[in-house]
């Protein structure tokens, strides 16, 4: 279970496990300056068996503590050790000050700091708690930092001192800090913050390295999750499968000249793993599609009622709307048609899979699960009352000048907390897309898919990308997985072919690097 801290989380586990008796609040510390000293010698194997020289730079609170630990383990290694510290040590956290009283090399003035050759820099100045931009002495030593020699490697303690742990942001007034300080090594404790995962700070955190010590994690639905790798059982085929029983997904293309967008979402949907995919288009934009499709089924659907007429059929399990829909009457007909169809109680279900099917209607009142992306998104945006249109079996995947116009009074630097409250408003799934994308389910569960460290896919960044991914999410609902389970599944698959696919991906590449990726899982 891979959970994302809140500051506030930490500290009640931490508090919780020195109440139980468990640990005292000098062990954790002591742990943790352990962990940071072991992770340091890990990273740089051959600066732990040289006499490699240090500068610990240590905060007011107990990240400096931290500090003044791994100041002392790194001179008892033999490494030539300078201590700096902002602050008055008769005000230090009483297990800070004792790791201060411990460490017997004394402290110079942070104010005294100036890189000088260190082959390591500890920045011990501010950790989780901190939520005020930082001044004074600690932002000239920060800016100090930013200047350092290539040869010098900078370690941050939780994370690089000045962000939100919560946000991966700078606070409000921050305007001074320095705009290319990286950390070349992150080391945070027991888990990782959400911070870590979002923002601007994960592409300034260099490598992350969690180190346990011994507090446990919170559980239930309350915390964020990491979006870990799919369960191989719900991709799979079964031997005797019929091509109905894993569903059919509609999607709905735009007029004459726009329709790749919808051709990328259909490829998506049928390589992640739909039974049947077929692409809806107008009269005036049939032969287009039909020079550009294969396995891919093609349907005339020009409105609204063409789009209800199609939707008669049971067997279409899951439908697909907005990339390159347009934004005229003819395509906010087909988003309203979308919402408002309800399978008359008498529709025959059809072949072999009747169970399978009445069951997938019955868990959405009769509706047709729908994902709603792109254009139908705007048109969506434009309709005061599209709230109460939304039902739980649709999945909304704005990027966030979408998710602005959709929820405007939903705004602030944590993502987790917008995209939750917009799922909880709306009754259905919100997929807010990004490096850093969130899915929130209704009922207010929370994850995180971080394209970021060994997972970073920055190549997605290219034309049809989400495309391709709205597809795959309907793909998988087609099949029967719960909108939040689908979109996490897809984001999932969808970053590990843009890792994969790397340097020169288009969004073409996108779907067909998926079977190797289910292959691999066991699918």
């Amino acid at each position: 279970m891979s959970v994302l801290l809140r500051a506030s989380e930490m500290r009640a586990v931490e508090r919780r496990a020195i109440e139980s008796g468990r640990v005292t609040g000098a062990m954790l510390m002591e742990r943790a300056g352990r962990g940071i000293f072991e992770a340091i010698c890990a990273e740089w194997p051959i600066l732990a068996s040289a006499q490699a020289k240090a500068a610990v730079l240590c905060g007011p609170g107990n990240n400096g503590g931290d500090g003044f630990i791994v100041a002392r383990l790194l001179a008892e290694l033999g490494w030539a050790v300078t201590a700096y510290f902002g602050g008055d040590p008769e005000r230090l956290p009483v297990d800070a000050l004792a790791a201060y009283r411990r460490w017997p090399g004394g402290a110079l003035s942070l104010a005294e700091f100036g890189p000088s050759g260190e082959d390591v820099v500890v920045d011990a100045l501010f950790g989780t708690g901190l939520a005020r931009p930082v001044t004074g002495d600690f932002l000239t030593a920060l800016a100090k930092l930013e200047r350092r020699s290539a040869q010098t490697r900078l370690v941050a303690v939780d994370l690089l001192s000045g962000f939100s742990s919560d946000t991966g942001h700078l606070p409000d007034g921050s305007d001074g800090y320095p705009k290319h300080l990286s950390a070349d090594l992150t080391v945070t404790f027991e888990a990782p913050r959400l911070g870590h995962y979002s923002g601007e700070l994960p592409e300034r955190s260099g490598r992350l390295v969690v180190v346990p010590i011994g507090v446990g994690l919170p559980g239930g639905d309350d915390v964020v999750r990491l979006i870990e790798p799919p369960v191989a059982a719900r991709l799979g085929k079964a031997v005797h499968g019929h091509k109905y029983g894993h569903g059919h997904a509609l999607v709905i293309a735009g007029g004459p000249a726009k329709g790749g967008a919808a051709r990328l979402a259909a490829r998506g949907a049928l390589r992640v793993g739909a039974g049947l995919v077929t692409v809806g288009a107008p009269e005036e934009a049939l032969l287009e599609n039909a020079a550009r499709l294969d396995a891919i089924m093609l349907w005339q659907i020009d409105e609204g009622e063409s789009l209800q007429m199609a939707l008669s059929d049971p067997r279409i399990t899951a439908l697909c709307l907005g990339p390159g829909l347009g934004l005229d009457r003819g395509a906010a007909g087909l988003v309203g048609a979308a919402l408002d169809w309800i399978l008359p109680p008498d529709a025959p279900l059809i072949d072999g899979t009747d169970a399978q099917i009445a069951a997938h209607f019955r868990r959405y009142g009769r509706r047709v699960p729908v994902v709603l992306d792109a254009d139908a998104l705007t048109l969506l945006a434009s309709d005061g009352g599209f709230e109460a249109r939304l039902h739980e079996g649709c999945v909304l995947t704005p990027h966030e000048g979408e998710f602005a116009r959709l929820f405007p009074d939903l705004t602030g630097p944590d993502k987790a907390e917008r995209v939750q409250a917009a799922a909880k408003r709306v009754g259905c799934t919100v997929v807010l897309k990004g490096p850093d994308t969130v899915v929130a389910a209704p009922d207010g569960r929370v994850w995180i898919g971080g394209a970021f460290y060994d997972r970073a896919a920055p190549w997605l960044a290219t034309a049809g990308s989400g495309d391709v991914l709205a597809g795959m999410i309907a793909g998988l609902m087609a099949r029967g997985l719960l909108p939040e389970v689908a979109a996490c599944t897809a984001v999932w698959l969808h970053q590990e072919a843009g890792r994969r696919l790397g340097a020169g991906l288009i969004a073409e590449d996108i779907p067909e690097a998926l079977p190797a990726i289910l292959r691999e899982l066991g699918a």
